[in-house]
Formats: structure tokens, C-alpha cells, sequence
């Protein structure tokens, strides 16, 4: 008998497999919840993490191939099933970060005896980085405060430009595409920084004298 207990999501820009997948899990007894792409999993992974990832390869904005490389870093505890149509047999695509392989158009057996079979992981439940700030030195031929950095979403990989600002700050941004926060610190050439000032403090802002020690030396 399989284990129901197993919270599922399903990743498929199709809604009619979508659907139907659901309404079938469902009638078996799994709970179960879907999304339309790569960006809206992520939002309903940050919500409630599933025990098991079901998720389409080929999808329009972010694809299976980048959320499951997504999943695999950030949610690592999460078991992950690629499904495509367009790769035939039981073996995981090469390069796709996942356990198992479901083949779109086999039976719901298949995919309940691919369930039943993954293996057990031993893998930390998330790798946080709300404490780690991403760093982005500025250039120094650009020192205005009107000028724009690129910031790279460490959870959905993307990038997009922030604006610049005034003082050396520890700062709190959303992506663009994932809408995850993001905490960063833009490091002015002349006077970088010291890590150790925002390990004295978890929120807010911080506010550095022209005099602190140069990490680059």
C-alpha cells in the first residue's frame, strides 16, 4: 500500500494534466497541491515544503531543468520525480537533479511504484541564506547614487537590476521573478565592509565610518 501520508506537489504548465494528476492522487488519498510553473512552486515550496516533488521538464519561464536544479540546492530534503514526454524509459535524464523518472502518459501505477521505490535521503532539510547577505562590490568609476547594481537570486538563480543608493547599508530586496527576499550589502571600493558587522546585528540597517578595515588586504 502506498504511504498517503506524503505531501505532494505537482509542477505542470498543461492544466489538464495538472489537474487530472491531482484529482487522482487525491482520490488515493495524498494531499496535494499543484502549480503552473517553476517560479509559482518556488512560492508554494517557501509556503509549506512537500515531501515529494512532481515536476514537468519542459515549462515556459523557469524550467523543470532549472527548478529541480533550484530544489536540489536549496530544499535538499525534498524527493524529487522529473515527468516528461519527450524522454522515454525509467532512467533519470542526464543532468536532471532528480531521484526518479516518470514518463507522461504511463499508467498512475508506474508513478505510484516510482513513489513507493524512492530511496530514503539523508540530506539537510533547507540551506538557508537569510543570514548570509549577498555581497556586490560597486564599481568605482560609477559613484552615484542614481547608478544600479545586478543582484543574482540565490533562490531562483535570476538576475535584475537594484538601485544603488547612498551609504553602506545591509539591505532587504525581492526578486523580480520569485518575489523571495533577498538580503545584500553593496560594498563601497574605497572601504569595504567587515563581515563581523552583521553578525552583530539580524535586521536593520548598519552604518560603517569611512575608517573600518579593507577586506580586500
Amino acid at each position: 500500500m502506498p504511504d498517503t501520508s506524503a505531501r505532494l506537489l505537482i509542477v505542470d504548465d498543461e492544466p489538464l494534466i495538472r489537474m487530472s494528476m491531482s484529482q487522482v492522487l487525491t482520490e488515493i488519498g495524498y494531499p496535494v497541491r499543484s502549480a503552473a510553473d517553476g517560479f509559482s512552486a518556488l512560492l508554494e515550496i517557501r509556503q509549506e515544503g512537500p515531501d515529494i516533488l512532481l515536476s514537468d521538464l519542459n515549462m515556459p519561464g523557469m524550467s523543470g531543468f532549472e527548478l529541480l536544479s533550484v530544489v536540489r540546492r536549496r530544499y535538499p530534503a525534498i524527493k524529487v520525480i522529473a515527468m516528461s514526454g519527450a524522454f522515454s524509459g525509467e532512467e533519470v535524464p542526464s543532468g536532471v537533479a532528480a531521484d526518479a523518472f516518470y514518463q507522461k502518459g504511463s499508467s498512475i501505477v508506474a508513478l505510484l511504484r516510482i513513489m513507493e521505490t524512492l530511496p530514503e535521503l539523508e540530506r539537510p532539510a533547507r540551506l538557508s541564506s537569510s543570514d548570509a547577505p549577498v555581497w556586490i562590490h560597486r564599481d568605482s568609476y560609477n559613484l552615484s547614487q542614481d547608478a544600479y547594481v545586478t543582484i543574482s537570486c540565490p533562490e531562483c538563480l535570476r538576475t535584475f537590476p537594484q538601485a544603488v543608493g547612498i551609504g553602506y547599508l545591509k539591505r532587504k530586496t525581492e526578486c523580480i521573478y520569485c518575489r523571495s527576499s533577498i538580503y545584500y550589502a553593496i560594498v563601497q571600493p574605497e572601504a569595504r565592509m567587515p563581515l563581523q558587522a552583521f553578525q552583530r546585528t539580524n535586521s536593520g540597517a548598519i552604518c560603517l565610518s569611512q575608517s573600518e578595515p579593507n577586506l580586500s588586504n
